[in-house]
């Protein structure tokens, strides 16, 4: 059972929005579950991963992507250039340790050659999208986990 069944609905509207949007405007639903499914796994949420896993199946991703996803680096061509710099950044957005510009408190960024390698294969509006999309599966990964909404559990 979740810590709380509370969620605001414009908070929620506002996020499925968000979601939707960026996945949109990425214009790739397959590509999009591979990354929003990459973050989850990344943030232990899983509430999300059951949810993403069934709509990538539904979006025609292959069972070999799906199972070798957590180590996509070594997975050989699964995964094409296109996916892995989309991949890449997912992890980089997600976990932000990378990067040369270290903050005070020990924090990163977005490591330079991380970012460059997905502006070679998405145009700046997909580009755009994409960073959206990790943005919101990371906000709906920390409320997942924060409420320990199990997997098939209720959603907002």
């Amino acid at each position: 059972m979740s810590r709380t069944d509370l969620l605001d609905r414009e908070v929620a509207r506002a996020m499925s929005e968000l979601s939707a949007a960026a996945k949109r405007g990425l214009g790739d639903p397959a590509l999009a579950e591979l990354v929003v499914i990459r973050a989850s796994q990344l943030n232990h949420c899983a509430f999300c991963l059951d949810m993403h896993l069934a709509i990538a199946r539904d979006h025609g991703v292959s069972r070999r992507q799906l199972d070798l996803l957590s180590a996509w680096e070594e997975a050989g061509d699964v995964y094409d250039e296109r996916e892995r710099a989309a991949l890449a950044l997912t992890e980089a957005v997600t976990v932000l340790t990378g990067g040369t510009r270290a903050s005070a408190s020990g924090g990163g960024f977005v490591p330079d050659a991380v970012y460059e390698r997905a502006a070679e294969h998405f145009d700046a509006p997909r580009l755009a999208h994409l960073v959206a999309l990790i943005t919101a599966i990371n906000s709906w990964n920390r409320v997942m986990v924060a409420r320990r909404v199990p997997p098939g559990g209720r959603t907002p």
